[in-house]
């Protein structure tokens, strides 16, 4: 049984860094792979600690949404990474900026690194209407 899926790709979000797509639509569903800091421009990642990175990693998954033909409003679940739980609160406070209630279904892990030294890296699942 063959998957009928699309792969989402943009200029506006970072480059994937390994044997991965940004996204990949399946039916309406877009699962996007997780995203760290990176600048798109740049490929580095930003500076200026945990709420610098948690925007900028909102802004690249924001992009790839996008791409897809969606937005953060249609996020029905997010998975949040962090190398240091004591950061949660600054994150949900830049979550709240980029998604509106009713928020989506979350579940945030605390993890002993990411790829590049990041803090924060973050993973969605958007259905589209």
């Amino acid at each position: 049984m063959t998957t009928n899926r699309t792969i989402i790709s943009t200029p506006a979000a970072p480059a994937a860094i390994g044997p991965y797509s940004q996204a990949v639509l399946a039916g309406r569903t877009a699962y996007l792979s997780g995203q760290i800091a990176l600048d798109p421009a740049t490929g580095q990642l930003v500076e200026g600690g945990i709420q610098a990175q948690a925007e900028q990693v909102f802004r690249n998954m924001k992009a790839v949404v996008e791409a897809a033909g969606g937005s953060l409003a249609q996020c029905v679940k997010l998975t949040l990474f962090l190398t240091d739980l004591a950061h949660f609160p600054v994150v949900n406070e830049i979550m709240q900026r980029h998604f509106a209630q009713p928020y989506p279904a979350r579940s945030t892990v605390g993890v002993a690194s990411l790829p590049r030294g990041a803090l924060f890296e973050a993973e969605a699942i958007v259905v589209l209407d």
